[in-house]
């Protein structure tokens, strides 16, 4: 059996690592193969190289400025290409991105089956997140095989007449990436120590407020107004603000005229997931429109405020460790000074208990490709 997962962003590449090394653990490596797109090419490598991934086709499709409808095209061609040349059985693809999307219409044109990783999840609105919604939902239409990461996301699918017997409830493998990378850290002393060199510039004394913010539905005054809450956070509040700015002008931009110049306001390049893990793990709260971060957190007792109005992960917000706080300054303000002045309140919220995954959605996924035993749902 030939099996090629295609993927171009980080949190793509950080959710299929896991489930590439169990496939070449039982199957070796002339039968798994990896295509990357390059949506995002230096994030991706970063990624690439943590986890010693080296891929097999690298379509290298990143353009500054690139439109969507140019790089849908690009991928569609980009992977067909590979899928005429390799001819393998099935295609993984993860989650809600233009390359998971794309790659899936190239496979299906090909007669390939598709895999999709992390299906199911919805918001409800076609628009938000956009056009990371419709993403899904088409890649759905299209896959043959439905690893939903919980229980509602099965849910959702069979609202849309997906058939039961496709549809495999795993976790989600943010989790086993999370949970590996924590133990690479704890485990060799000498990287914990130069990860704490490498953020000396932080009081350790006060609590780390760490933001991140990159969605393309909060470009303009939506992000305008999450810089104002965090200035006033970081007014009202003794703490430290971190905040690995986003690569896309958009975000760069607004937030250096905005957010710099302000001495407990640290604005740093993007970061290696390695040391993105160990600053979630040191952060007292996280303020985040990432839906990777809002399935990690919880693995690690953070609470975490969602700067959107709408999420495909609703399961966190049930288990109360997550909270929607949208693009409202006043709101998210409200919401941060609440966790940060309260401690009984924080306290209720910061539990470890993760909805999304125990570590052993990759095991899962690979069993079922390869027709090996699956008698375990995921239960959180």
């Amino acid at each position: 059996m030939k099996i090629l997962l295609v993927f171009g962003t980080r949190p793509e590449a950080i959710k299929l690592a896991p489930v590439y090394k169990r496939l070449v653990e039982k199957v070796g490596g002339e039968h798994v193969k990896i295509c990357v797109t390059a949506q995002h090419r230096q994030m991706l490598d970063q990624v690439l190289g943590l986890f010693n991934i080296s891929p097999d086709f690298d379509l290298d499709l990143m353009e500054p400025g690139q439109t969507l409808e140019r790089l849908t095209s690009r991928v569609i061609i980009g992977v067909s290409e590979v899928l005429i040349n390799w001819k393998p059985d099935i295609v993984l693809v993860q989650g809600d991105t233009t390359s998971c999307f794309a790659s899936a219409i190239a496979a299906f044109y090909q007669r390939i089956p598709v895999a999709h990783v992390e299906a199911g999840l919805r918001t409800g609105n076609l628009m938000a997140p956009w056009p990371e919604e419709m993403n899904r939902k088409l890649t759905a239409g299209i896959a043959t095989l439905h690893f939903a990461p919980t229980l509602e996301a099965k849910n959702n699918l069979l609202k849309e007449n997906i058939s039961e017997a496709t549809i495999f409830v795993t976790g989600n493998t943010v989790v086993d990436a999370l949970l590996l990378v924590v133990d690479k850290i704890h485990s060799q002393s000498g990287m914990l120590l130069g990860l704490k060199a490498q953020f000396s510039f932080l009081d350790p004394e006060k609590k780390i407020v760490l933001v991140t913010g990159h969605r393309r539905e909060n470009f303009g005054g939506g992000f305008e107004r999450i810089c104002q809450a965090i200035l006033q956070i970081a007014a009202d509040n003794d703490v430290e603000v971190v905040y690995p700015v986003h690569l896309n002008p958009n975000i760069k931009t607004v937030a250096s005229s905005m957010l710099g110049g302000f001495k407990n306001i640290h604005l740093i390049e993007p970061l290696e997931y390695l040391p993105f893990v160990y600053l979630m793990n040191s952060a007292y709260l996280i303020l985040t429109d990432s839906g990777g971060v809002q399935e990690e957190a919880p693995s690690l007792g953070k609470p975490v405020l969602v700067l959107r109005d709408t999420t495909e992960r609703p399961e966190g917000v049930a288990a109360g460790i997550v909270q929607l706080v949208g693009t409202s300054s006043k709101k998210i303000l409200a919401a941060a000074n609440k966790l940060l002045k309260c401690d009984e309140y924080y306290k209720t919220v910061a539990k470890i208990h993760n909805p999304y995954g125990d570590g052993n959605a990759s095991q899962r996924i690979s069993n079922i490709i390869l027709g090996e035993n699956y008698s375990e749902f995921f239960i959180p």
